[in-house]
C-alpha cells in the first residue's frame, strides 16, 4: 500500500479482534452496535501523521486501537502546549463532533498506530438513540474536563518529576483509556515528547519514581505498582 495515501485513503473495515478493543460497543444494543460496526472504519496511521489538524472540519470520532497519539495546540503567545497522550482503548474529540466544529487542536502519532473513526453522522445518530452511548460519552467529557485541567496545571510545575508523574498518571487513567492496563508500551523519547522534557531529564524523573516503588521500568515500557502513590506525586512536593 502507497505511504503517499492519505490516512482517509487507507481506510478499511476493522478485524474482529480490532473490534474487541474498543470499548463502548458493548454498551450498545444488538441493533445498535450493528449500525456502529457497518460505518467504523480504520486506518494505519506513519509517525508523524497528523490524525486531527487545527482548522479543519470534524468528519469523524476518532480512538486509538494501537500506538501512540500526541494531542496538542498553541497558547495566546504562540507557545505549544500538549494537551494529552492518547493511548490504545482512548477516544477523543467528542466535543468538537457534539458541536460539529473545526478542530482546535492537532492529534499527531509518535508511532505506527491503528486508528479507529466513527463517521460524525453515525455518531449523532447513536447519541440521539443509545443511552449506553450517551453515557460513555458524558463520562469521556467529563473526564477530559479534568484531564485538561490537570494539563494546565503541569504547565506551572517547574518540578520535572512532578510533570513526569502527572503525566504518567493521566496516560493510566482507565476510564480514558482502558486499553492501557498495568503496562504502558512507550519509550523515554516518546514520554519526553509528551512530558515537554529532555529524554535524560525524564530518565532521571522514571529511575526517582521506580527507586520510591511506584513503578517499573521494563523492556519496551512502563509497568504502575502503585497508581494512588503516583497520581499522589501530582500534589505532593
Amino acid at each position: 500500500m502507497s505511504s503517499d495515501q492519505t490516512l482517509h485513503q487507507r481506510r478499511r473495515t476493522l478485524t474482529p479482534a480490532e473490534l474487541a478493543g474498543i470499548p463502548w460497543l458493548a454498551l450498545l444494543s444488538p441493533a445498535e452496535r450493528d449500525i456502529a460496526v457497518a460505518d467504523l472504519q480504520i486506518s494505519e496511521a506513519q509517525p508523524g501523521d497528523l490524525v486531527c489538524r487545527i482548522g479543519r472540519p470534524v468528519t469523524y470520532w476518532f480512538g486509538v486501537v494501537d500506538g501512540l497519539l500526541k494531542m496538542s495546540g498553541e497558547n495566546a503567545d504562540g507557545q505549544a502546549l500538549t494537551f494529552a497522550g492518547l493511548p490504545p482503548g482512548g477516544w477523543f474529540g467528542e466535543g468538537t463532533v457534539l458541536k460539529r466544529e473545526i478542530y482546535r487542536y492537532n492529534v499527531q502519532t509518535l508511532r505506527k498506530s491503528l486508528v479507529a473513526g466513527l463517521p460524525v453522522d453515525t455518531f449523532h445518530q447513536l447519541l440521539d438513540h443509545s443511552i449506553g452511548f450517551n453515557r460513555f460519552v458524558m463520562n469521556q467529557l467529563n473526564e477530559r474536563l479534568a484531564q485538561f485541567i490537570a494539563a494546565r496545571e503541569i504547565d506551572r510545575m517547574n518540578n520535572p518529576d512532578l510533570r513526569v508523574a502527572r503525566s504518567l498518571a493521566a496516560l493510566f487513567n482507565p476510564a480514558l483509556y482502558p486499553g492501557v492496563g498495568e503496562v504502558l508500551r512507550i519509550t523515554q523519547q516518546e514520554l519526553a515528547y509528551l512530558v515537554g522534557l529532555s529524554r535524560q531529564r525524564v530518565n532521571e524523573a522514571l529511575a526517582a519514581l521506580a527507586a520510591q516503588g511506584t513503578i517499573r521500568v521494563e523492556y519496551g515500557g512502563l509497568r504502575v505498582l502503585d497508581l494512588p502513590a503516583l497520581r499522589s506525586r501530582i500534589f505532593s512536593q
